[in-house]
């Protein structure tokens, strides 16, 4: 038997139980089938946390997810918990564990499947077969720079400052993330910054320079500037293979990209930490898209993007490339025979709910044995 994989399932709020669901049954289809074994741990994070707890993460909660090989995430939050304070709100659970977990990459995939193409507010020649990674840093930059805030001027204005930092530490750990990436790509990593206007983005393109060529001479490294390569991508998104970039413009340019997919409910993420001495790393896994309140319990919701960032998971957390593949593979086809959720309903293809994606999916995996 494989080694056992430790995982924590946080379905958290709204559409988060129902994705997760179907998770779990591709996780046993791949325990019967002899490709892996897992110990699950179950946990509560967002609103249902706070529900439980008064918190939207509890301490032991956290404590599960630093002791964990990997944390597959639903999602949180929900209009029940607006009015909460905004230290409650369960949004702060979600940045508590990327923040104790110290996960400093953010991984976000822009993929478009060939049945989906269409889907795109590009044109489908602009698009089909796009296969972009964004490596954003997560826990640096203006979101979290000294000084910041809102202050009293003298003449009756007021003055709101955030401030842009990145020390040389930050900015080279990520970089190898991406270099490190690439090379399990085509090679090929665009650094993004605004080196022409900033000084933490000329910082930031002389690290990764120095980077890319003392420790990763075989990746064609290119270098960007966030304006442009933002034009760039609603105009041949697939010049793209890796770009990493901080932590404004990758919170931009990764949404950017998540539109030319045509859906986010296809669409996953990852979150990483530095890697220990035996190169394992913390990480959090994650949908893109969000609670879906209004779906929440109707079994509408599209478990695919959850999926595929289980896929991640064993690609990057568990170095399960072959499994990983076979899921992947499974979504293509399912997509290819026009099963759809309504979130990626097309003129004549079969409208199927949660349960029913997961059924089809997997059908697809035993069919690959």
């Amino acid at each position: 038997m494989p080694s056992t994989k430790k995982i924590l399932f946080l379905p958290g709020d709204g559409i988060g139980p129902e994705v997760m669901a179907q998770v779990r049954r591709v996780m046993d289809w791949l325990v019967a089938s002899g490709r892996a074994s897992f110990e699950v741990e179950d946990g509560l994070v967002g609103g249902s946390a706070y529900d439980a707890h008064g918190t939207p993460l509890h301490d032991d909660t956290m404590k599960l997810a630093l002791a964990a090989d990997a944390v597959l995430l639903g999602a949180v939050g929900g209009p029940k918990w607006d009015n909460l304070d905004f230290s409650l709100k369960p949004e702060r659970g979600l940045l508590r564990l990327r923040k104790d977990m110290e996960l400093f990459a953010n991984l976000r995939p822009a993929l478009v499947f060939d049945a989906l193409a269409e889907a795109s507010s590009l044109k489908t020649e602009l698009v089909a077969g796009l296969d972009i990674l964004i490596v954003r840093e997560l826990t640096g930059g203006v979101y979290f720079g000294q000084p910041r805030g809102i202050s009293d001027l003298p003449n009756g204005e007021r003055r709101g400052v955030n401030t842009q930092v990145y020390d040389t530490h930050e900015i080279v750990r990520v970089a190898r993330v991406a270099f490190d990436l690439a090379g399990k790509r085509d090679k090929r990593l665009c650094s993004v910054e605004k080196a022409n206007v900033m000084e933490s983005g000329l910082l930031w393109r002389e690290e990764v320079t120095k980077i890319g060529t003392t420790e990763f001479p075989d990746i064609a490294l290119s270098h960007m500037y966030a304006d442009n390569c933002a034009m760039q991508l609603v105009r041949q998104p697939k010049q793209f293979d890796v770009i990493v970039t901080d932590n404004l413009f990758g919170d931009l340019l990764s949404d950017c990209a998540a539109m030319l997919t045509g859906s986010l409910g296809m669409l996953p993420s990852a979150s990483l930490g530095e890697a220990d001495a035996n190169g394992a790393r913390k990480a959090m896994y994650e949908p893109v898209h969000g609670s879906a309140p209004d779906i929440a319990g109707q079994n509408k919701a599209n478990p695919l993007a959850t999926i595929l960032s289980f896929s991640m998971m064993l690609r990057y957390s568990f170095d399960m490339g072959v499994e990983a593949d076979l899921i992947d593979q499974a979504v293509r086809d399912v997509l290819a025979d026009g099963i759809r959720t309504g979130d990626i309903m097309q003129p004549g293809k079969t409208l199927v709910g949660t349960s029913g994606m997961g059924d089809a999916l997997l059908a697809k995996l035993a069919a690959h044995g």
